[in-house]
């Protein structure tokens, strides 16, 4: 994001090529509500410090919420990173969350098991 102009020129012609674009680890560091209007953004990924937190903290379960609210209503998906719970997971469903990744839904592994697991029987229902 040094050359704002050139960033976006190139995330544009990367989206009119049919790349999704996504704002990773969104709500800490160099992330900005400033983003949403100018970059074009498909999905956001909710920080898992947000993520995790959600089943003990109030504050927590309020910005996720604040987050998918936020993203859904200007037609951008969500991802929720860090998922390790069951808890978690139904609360993120239940916020409305359109997809997940944590060690609850699976492991991180090598590409060649990766068709193994997608064919075994579902591990989240």
């Amino acid at each position: 994001m040094t050359d704002p102009e050139r960033t976006l020129k190139v995330l544009e012609e990367l989206h009119n090529w049919g790349v999704r674009i996504a704002i990773d680890d969104f709500g800490t560091g160099y992330s900005s509500l400033a983003y949403l209007q100018k970059l074009p953004v498909d999905d956001l990924k909710i920080d898992r410090s947000f993520v995790r937190g959600m089943s003990d903290s109030y504050a927590s379960r309020a910005i996720v919420l604040s987050i998918i609210s936020l993203a859904h209503s200007l037609g951008i998906a969500v991802t929720a990173e860090g998922i390790e719970t069951r808890e978690v997971m139904d609360m993120l469903r239940a916020d409305g969350c359109d997809f997940g990744q944590g060690y609850y839904i699976g492991r991180p592994m090598p590409f060649h098991l990766l068709h193994e697991w997608l064919a075994g029987p579902a591990r989240v229902s």
